[in-house]
């Protein structure tokens, strides 16, 4: 394994403090991110879709009951003779029980299969939010350093000209140097005054957006140690990783689970065309009172067929229907595996180039800053001038700069290679977060 130190400017504060790191911030985001909240949500109802299929297999059974007020006023007559009269009230009250399993229907069987995928697809959606919880925090983290160093940066840079400014106007004043060299160096400062404000803004932003994910104002982050690992993608194949994300990628599994749901929506839609078999059975009670009240219980048992026959072309249109939507949703199947095999390949690229880009860049710290001491002592000796000296500084502080994007950049892209391949779990935050130390350094 190969360690690249990084340089004191890596850090970014020049005190001391007791700072929040990488897995505290990943911790806190597991409670307060609200997509991802939504998302274990989203799981757990997603899994009663289970339980509700393997309803459709077990007998139901339904009591109804009733009470009836009865009046009855009964008259008998022979031609216009009117031979007697009764009038009765009388309650009646009744109960049923009825019970019907489900022997055959062909619905049933495609439903519960859908169920299954259904379950498969709110698991791997969910392992998806982890994932993209991962990337989403280590993102908006390195995004804050980043920004923080800018303002680090901007400021050392500017009192960096601030310096040189009033040696130029010192120099002027006696004469060693022309006019133009103040000039100079004041425009320069200027501009160094309105880039400390684009850096502070944007280090408000990027801290806000890392408030959106845990609920609350970041604390002082932890930065990077002096010591970074920079190893290459196991294995250094890209082709490899790339079978390795269609296989696990949850993108991949989401999709293939709902071509599953819209092959099996069609072997439903087929079933409305066969019959469906049922074992019934009922037992009633019927009590009426009154002076001729009775008693009466009735028991049922049997065997209940139902083929349909007509239903006005819906039933065939429900297939056509459900076919159409699962060559859809192989369309899409096909779709989502192109841009997991392309997500593969740009983070196995952005690993192996960020690698790479890393060490150019710390070899041009170490040049710049070779440069930036000639040009201190050539401005002593008097072959340098006071800009050759800005210009030695600009460039040191640029690639400082880009050392420390590129750094970060190679870290979030190493996550986003494990998650590209389905692999990405909090071992690897906790591994990120083992290159992080609370103790900073100044800026030089």
């Amino acid at each position: 394994m190969k360690k690249i130190p990084l340089f004191v400017a890596l850090a970014f504060s020049p005190q001391l403090f007791a700072a929040t790191d990488l897995l505290q911030v990943y911790k806190e985001a597991q409670t307060q991110d609200a997509t991802f909240q939504a998302a274990k949500s989203a799981q757990i109802a997603g899994q009663e879709k289970l339980p509700q299929a393997r309803a459709l297999f077990m007998p139901s059974v339904n009591l109804s009951a009733n009470t009836t007020h009865n009046e009855t006023d009964t008259q008998t007559s022979s031609s216009s003779t009117l031979l007697s009269s009764g009038e009765r009230k009388y309650n009646s009250h009744g109960y049923s029980v009825s019970l019907n399993q489900p022997l055959y229907r062909a619905q049933n069987y495609a439903s519960y299969a859908q169920a299954k995928s259904t379950v498969e697809q709110v698991n791997a959606q969910y392992a998806t939010a982890e994932q993209d919880l991962v990337v989403r925090v280590a993102q908006a983290y390195f995004d804050v350093l980043l920004a923080q160093y800018n303002v680090t940066l901007a400021q050392a840079q500017q009192e960096s000209i601030g310096e040189q400014l009033a040696q130029a106007k010192r120099n002027f004043e006696v004469g060693t140097s022309t006019i133009t060299d103040t000039h100079d160096a004041q425009a320069r400062f200027d501009l160094t005054l309105s880039q400390e404000i684009a850096a502070q803004n944007d280090l408000e932003i990027k801290r806000r957006s890392l408030q959106q994910i845990i609920n609350r104002q970041p604390d002082e982050l932890v930065t990077v140690k002096g010591e970074v690992p920079l190893v290459s993608p196991e294995p250094n194949n890209m082709d490899a990783w790339v079978e390795k994300a269609l296989a696990q990628n949850p993108e991949t599994q989401i999709a293939k689970a709902a071509f599953d749901i819209a092959s099996e929506e069609v072997r439903k839609a087929h079933g409305g065309h066969l019959p469906t078999l049922d074992l019934v059975a009922t037992y009633g009670d019927t009590i009426q009172g009154g002076g001729s009240g009775f008693d009466q219980n009735a028991k049922t048992i049997g065997l209940q067929m139902n083929l349909p026959i007509f239903a006005g072309g819906a039933t065939s249109s429900k297939v056509r229907e459900a076919v159409a939507n699962q060559e859809k949703a192989r369309q899409e199947l096909d779709a989502v595996q192109r841009k997991v095999a392309l997500q593969a390949r740009q983070a196995y690229l952005g690993v192996t180039s960020g690698i790479a880009q890393v060490k150019a860049l710390q070899q041009a710290v170490i040049s710049n800053q070779s440069s930036l001491d000639s040009t201190k002592l050539g401005l002593e000796v008097g072959v340098r001038t006071s800009v050759d000296l800005l210009n030695a500084r600009q460039q040191l502080f640029s690639a400082r700069r880009d050392l420390a994007q590129a750094l970060y950049g190679y870290i979030v892209s190493r996550l986003k290679l494990e998650a590209a391949a389905g692999d990405l779990n909090e071992a690897d935050v906790s591994q990120v977060n083992g290159w992080l130390n609370q103790a900073a350094k100044p800026v030089n």
